[in-house]
């Protein structure tokens, strides 16, 4: 597809362009003159059917990811986390060796060691990295999902945008079977610390272990508020928050 210039665009169909406007901006396409039935039927677009399979397949993944994580990702992800969530489950599978083309898929892909590094270390606000907001090291215990940050002073060992006054930090773990679609989500404790707070032994549990077989996912969350009148708010409707996976096991 093309994209348009210049002062006037233009909307409709015109010598077998298409002109439209979309979240990327005013585009334009030729028309085609392929149909539906064509498509699914055709030999000669065997490879056309395989690879919308595929995709299907990945988009409905993907959307499971989200959906899982969504008690976690509420004011932190960023407005292309569909787009790269769709690229990480098309690279994780392509990792699926055994299944046949138009059928692989990230339940078998997921199994390769390769396609949990690919989700180790994504991040949900691509505009804020947690990797840049948070300086201090801190562990984890997969068997039980606790993050641990020992001594945090927050005025040194967090960026603090503009503004803000109050940090808070949350863990998540998920055990997620991309096969089933069956997931079990567990939140931490929540730890609000102001700017101005001592050294503080950071210690978030989750409520429980979840249940189940698949894939463990673990994520670290940093939000940030201002204190006005005792109540604090969001900072910019949460465009400064930071969501990392921090393991994948």
């Amino acid at each position: 597809m093309a994209k348009q210039t210049g002062l006037i665009k233009i909307k409709g169909t015109l010598d077998n362009v298409t002109f439209y406007k979309s979240k990327d901006g005013h585009l334009a396409k030729m028309k085609t003159s392929l149909d539906g039935e064509r498509i699914k039927n055709d030999p000669s677009f065997a490879r056309t059917r395989e690879n919308g399979s595929e995709f299907g397949s990945i988009a409905t993944t993907g959307k499971l990811f989200r959906d899982s994580l969504r008690n976690i990702t509420v004011n932190v992800a960023d407005n292309k986390l569909l787009t790269r969530v769709t690229q990480i489950m098309s690279q994780i599978k392509n990792l699926d060796t055994t299944s046949i083309r138009g059928a692989r898929n990230v339940g078998v892909g997921i199994g390769n060691a390769t396609a949990k590094a690919l989700l180790k270390g994504f991040e949900f606000n691509s505009n804020s990295l947690l990797a840049s907001m948070l300086y201090k090291p801190y562990t984890l215990v997969p068997a039980t999902g606790v993050i641990a940050i020992a001594g945090l002073i927050p005025a040194t060992d967090v960026v603090f945008p503009s503004g803000a006054t109050h940090m808070s930090l949350t863990g998540g773990f998920v055990n997620l079977n991309f096969a089933t679609g069956i997931v079990d989500f567990k939140m931490t404790n929540v730890l609000n610390l102001a700017v101005t707070a001592p050294s503080t032994v950071v210690t978030l549990t989750p409520t429980a272990v979840p249940a189940g077989t698949g894939t463990k996912i673990y994520l670290l969350k940093i939000e940030f508020f201002q204190l006005v009148n005792g109540v604090q708010y969001s900072l910019k409707n949460g465009s400064y928050n930071a969501l990392r996976i921090i393991d994948v096991q």
